[in-house]
């Protein structure tokens, strides 16, 4: 998981490389791209008028192992008609391989044959086969089998789209569209294992807005709530498209840093800090002043590379920022090794 980039309240922010954006798919649409196999020219040419007519766009293929090769893409069509006996492949092998995926989305076939027996048509369903029709085709038979496969290819489609958005909202704040807590701290987790497995650094910065309760209690909630967005943009604006931003809670940030030492966190941190504080956040009518207290750790500085360890080292730097004065990036020490910055 990577930083979220781009914010908005409403859960429609684009999510770094690795983050989960909700899909929009072709819902509503009365065309559908469908693949046909068939080495008959004649049969070919007349599925492919057939669909035409019906708005269909057509991807044509004369053996099985092009269809093979089109049904790997990933723009592959979602419906596809396969010819049962063709070079290469036959139209139940193919199916048989597709069935064989089932990391991928699924892919609704209708075998066209001249077998019409009961073993050739169990033979088709043990294949995978979603459907069949035998030549000569019927157009109006064949329209309502399409009908069919057309009815599961969207129902499809909308199980994908509710599913990666509950996916996104379990894993974002829905106010700013960052990670959320749980998100973070699970990319945390697994940029500590990354970086000892591999012999390099990391590093986390915990933020905490300066005063922010006097921003609700005198100019309300929903300018709080504007304020937070604006920071959360702020801040994804300064960082590397590969770090992570997340809320950790109120108006608390977390920003996991891979492959960055102590002192070039504590600069990021101080491009944060310098950003925010540069002019005012307006929202609605008003405007309003931000500053924020950064505490940077290294995992390295820490007893142990646990999640706990290198946030508890980050925590009581980001006190030890407040405690002298705010509006300021402090650094966690090392165990055993003296606070310089202490009074």
């Amino acid at each position: 998981m990577r930083a979220a980039r781009g914010m908005s309240g409403n859960q429609s922010a684009y999510c770094g490389k690795k983050g989960i954006v909700p899909q929009t798919l072709h819902q509503g649409e009365d065309n559908l791209r469908i693949l046909l196999a068939d080495d008959d020219p004649v049969t070919r040419r007349m599925l492919q008028a057939a669909l035409s007519d019906w708005g269909h766009d057509v991807l044509t293929c004369a053996d099985g192992s092009e269809a093979w090769e089109e049904l790997q893409k990933e723009d592959r069509p979602k419906l596809a008609i396969l010819d049962w006996t063709m070079p290469e492949m036959d139209g139940p092998t193919i199916c048989a391989k597709l069935r064989e995926q089932i990391d991928r989305p699924y892919t609704y076939v209708i075998l066209v044959t001249s077998r019409d027996s009961k073993e050739d048509l169990l033979e088709g369903l043990e294949a995978g086969t979603d459907d069949y029709i035998t030549k000569p085709f019927d157009r109006t038979e064949l329209r309502l089998r399409l009908s069919v496969g057309e009815r599961i290819v969207r129902l499809q489609d909308e199980l994908i789209s509710a599913r990666d958005d509950f996916e996104y909202q379990a894993a974002h704040d829905s106010l700013t569209g960052l990670w959320n807590r749980r998100a973070v701290l699970a990319t945390l987790k697994g940029e500590l294992a990354r970086a000892q497995r591999k012999g390099s650094r990391l590093s986390v910065v915990i933020g905490d807005l300066d005063h922010f309760k006097g921003v609700n209690d005198n100019l309300g909630h929903l300018m709080g709530d504007a304020v937070l967005r604006a920071v959360a943009e702020r801040i994804n604006e300064s960082i590397r498209a590969y770090d992570s931003l997340g809320r950790y809670g109120g108006e608390e940030f977390i920003l996991v840093l891979p492959d960055c030492g102590l002192q070039d966190a504590k600069a990021q941190a101080e491009r944060i800090r310098s950003r925010l504080c540069a002019e005012p956040i307006s929202a609605g009518e008003g405007s309003v002043a931000v500053t924020i207290s950064l505490g940077v750790a290294e995992a390295i500085q820490t007893e142990d590379w646990s999640v706990d360890a290198v946030i508890r080292a980050a925590d009581t730097a980001l006190y030890n920022a407040k405690n002298l004065g705010r509006n300021r990036v402090e650094l966690a020490h090392a165990p055993g090794e003296r606070d310089h910055s202490d009074p």
